[in-house]
């Protein structure tokens, strides 16, 4: 393994450590504080006010330190990370923002995101179809499938689903920041194995920074990551995927996401067409807590849901 891989690691944990109480104080100095939804549970509306936008430290930290060990190694793979992850990053951003200096909710309107994650996955197909096949492996790398310019919308679909699956995820204390980690891990492994060092350093800067994060947004949370963080993070994982050809594999080692994202649909499906709902609550996570479990209790469960989700998929894609 190379050095650089620890490197990348540790100094991107250190740094997040170090900057993330001082990004917290900054953050309440200048008011940039969560907006609660006249929607949400009771429970929630105490974390009003709560710091937001802590994405940017476990966004900045990893392009800076990645860039900085890996660039010798600079090459389109290497583009491609930087920019879907601070593309989508940069979204997350302006959404906060917008929900930040309005007071409300709201942010950017759902279609003019979906807009704006779209023209990025398009970009990324452009130069991602320069140095990769179009052809999916079937859970073996002896089974492969071509498809063309359908694997355009394959892109498209995976790079605006998961980070929206990661977005609806973020709705407790350290719950799409844990997931995220548990499914990264895989992806990081299979990247070392197949010497893929740009994507393994990326990764790995990626990890250390969040987990350093994490300390600072498990309950009670200090601060959290808003749309900022869980953008990215959501692309980042259907970039792995993309570039090490595991795309599939992406629906078993992300299938916290797939669960809560299909919860959501199913319910508004529900509610459209027949008027009722199936679940207590969506995002499906809030079911829980109106069941009757403590948070700290949903976030543990969701996260042994990951790890299992993360082994499973890790066994198949080393068959």
């Amino acid at each position: 393994m190379e050095l650089r891989y620890l490197f990348a690691f540790v100094l991107s944990l250190g740094l997040t450590l170090l900057i993330m109480p001082r990004l917290i104080v900054r953050l309440r100095a200048l008011k940039f504080g969560q907006s609660i939804s006249e929607y949400s549970l009771d429970q929630y509306k105490e974390k009003q006010g709560t710091p937001n936008m802590g994405g940017v430290a476990f966004v900045l930290v990893p392009l800076i330190v990645f860039n900085v060990l890996f660039f010798t190694e600079w090459s389109l793979t290497s583009f491609l990370l930087n920019f879907t992850y601070l593309g989508y990053a940069l979204i997350g951003f302006w959404d906060d923002m917008k929900i930040i200096k309005e007071g409300k909710n709201d942010g950017l309107s759902a279609r003019f995101k979906f807009f704006l994650q779209t023209v990025l996955a398009i970009i990324f197909y452009f130069f991602y179809q320069q140095i990769a096949s179009t052809s999916i492996t079937l859970f073996s790398s002896s089974i492969t499938l071509e498809l063309g310019i359908i694997y355009a919308f394959l892109i498209l679909f995976m790079l605006t689903g998961v980070s929206n699956a990661v977005n609806i995820t973020d709705g407790m204390d350290g719950l799409a920041g844990g997931t995220v980690l548990l499914a990264l891990f895989p992806f990081t492994i299979f990247a070392i194995v197949a010497k893929e060092v740009v994507v393994a350093g990326f990764l790995l800067s990626v990890l250390g920074s969040l987990l350093g994060y994490l300390k600072y947004n498990v309950f009670p949370a200090k601060i959290i990551m808003g749309d900022t963080g869980s953008l990215p993070l959501g692309a980042l994982l259907a970039t792995a995927a993309i570039l090490l050809k595991h795309e599939l594999l992406l629906i078993i080692i992300g299938g916290v996401f797939v669960y809560e994202t299909m919860c959501v649909i199913l319910q508004i499906g529900s509610v459209k067409l027949r008027k009722k709902r199936i679940f207590k609550y969506t995002p499906i996570h809030y079911s829980f807590v109106i069941s009757g479990w403590r948070e700290i209790r949903v976030v543990q469960f969701f996260w042994m849901l990951g790890f299992l989700f993360a082994v499973i998929g890790f066994l198949l894609g080393m068959v």
